[in-house]
């Protein structure tokens, strides 16, 4: 049943912290396992979170029915989707027409970052660089460390680190395969998105399509909440523009959202199974104000340091975090919830884990244990 949402103009309606969950589970396919092919699923979520190689293939796999990670893999290796850096200057795995448009989008939110290592350019002409960058991965795909070692022969007392930051902040560069195929391991190495894909990228869009699809997939939610997720600033008169397209609500806090006027607000009471998300989750960045879907009391909890681990969701919510170990061929999967858990939770969240180490590893032998493995220090 759907939430009740009735509003007026002068009086929206209060969408509660429940309701924002369960919405944005339903639009994150986590409140229960989509049909939808991997590469459909790509571009519903707007890319995948990729800093590491394996998280995309989580993402998918507690998301999507049937998912076979062969099935990802093969989409990067054909070229149909790619790993590049777009929304909030982070590497993200997009089909290629997303990598196309997107990237331009947010080009300028890239170049921002270049500000963090202004002392290490000093005496770099950007505009050189980024010609110099270009020729080198385009004759072919370069390693991290071979472009950074041609550049540094033009720059000699520049920062080395900096000098491949500015290449990757300055152009559309993609990792490309064997790095990120399922099973196989390979060096970063990089090209141009439009050298390897054979075409184009298009010019920079209007933000208003990609709001609109944010809010299918992340929605309802505020303009701070787009602009987070995206790495963008002062999009609210895109909101304005688009306001009589959009339904209004207020949170708790008083916050406007908008959203799409068919989206789903399923009602707040709807069950949400127990979901495995790899660290890093799309639906755990997404949003400025967090507590949808990470309890105020859990935020920061899923890692230590510059260690972050996998995260559970109990009854919609992060309340746990999890990690798999290997021998030889063995899976041990722990999980250290964050609250107390209630018998038949701690059944659901045992089947889903051995449910995922049978499809998600080659293990033989698959073990899940409830334990402690993080010390927070409180």
């Amino acid at each position: 049943m759907a939430a009740k949402t009735h509003r007026t103009a002068a009086h929206p309606a209060v969408l509660r912290t429940r309701a924002l969950n369960r919405a944005t589970l339903e639009r994150q396919l986590l409140l229960r396992r989509s049909p939808m092919s991997a590469k459909d699923a790509v571009a519903h979520l707007i890319g995948l979170q990729a800093q590491n190689t394996r998280p995309p293939y989580f993402q998918l796999y507690a998301r999507l029915a049937d998912f076979d990670p062969a099935e990802l893999s093969a989409l990067m290796e054909s070229r149909e989707v790619v790993r590049i850096v777009t929304l909030r200057s982070t590497l993200h795995t997009h089909t290629a027409d997303d990598a196309l448009t997107l990237r331009p989008l947010v080009q300028a939110a890239c170049e921002r970052e270049l500000k963090n290592f202004r002392r290490g350019l000093e005496g770099v002409d950007l505009d050189r660089l980024a010609g110099l960058a270009e020729e080198l991965v385009v004759e072919r795909p370069r390693p991290v460390r071979e472009l950074r070692d041609e550049l540094l022969t033009h720059w000699p007392d520049a920062d080395p680190l900096a000098l491949t930051v500015a290449a990757r902040c300055l152009l559309p560069l993609v990792q490309v395969t064997p790095r990120g195929l399922w099973g196989r391991s390979g060096q970063v190495a990089l090209t141009t998105v439009e050298h390897w894909l054979g075409r184009p990228a298009e010019p920079a869009p209007a933000p208003d399509a990609t709001v609109l699809r944010y809010l299918g997939a992340f929605g309802p939610a505020s303009v701070m909440d787009f602009q987070s997720w995206a790495g963008l600033t002062r999009t609210k008169e895109v909101f304005e523009r688009l306001r009589p397209r959009l339904l209004t609500f207020r949170d708790e806090r008083g916050v406007e959202l908008f959203d799409l006027p068919d989206a789903p607000r399923p009602d707040p009471g709807t069950p949400a199974p127990p979901r495995f998300l790899p660290e890093f989750d799309n639906v755990l960045l997404g949003h400025a104000d967090r507590t949808r879907v990470i309890p105020a009391v859990n935020k920061g909890r899923n890692g230590v340091g510059n260690q972050a681990y996998g995260s559970v969701l109990i009854d919609g919510f992060f309340d746990a975090v999890w990690r798999v170990e290997r021998e030889g061929g063995a899976a041990t999967l722990t999980v250290q919830p964050l609250r107390s858990l209630a018998r038949d939770e701690r059944a659901e969240i045992t089947e889903e884990a051995a449910r995922m180490l049978a499809v998600m590893t080659d293990a033989t032998d698959h073990d899940v244990r409830f334990g402690t493995f993080l010390d927070y220090g409180d």
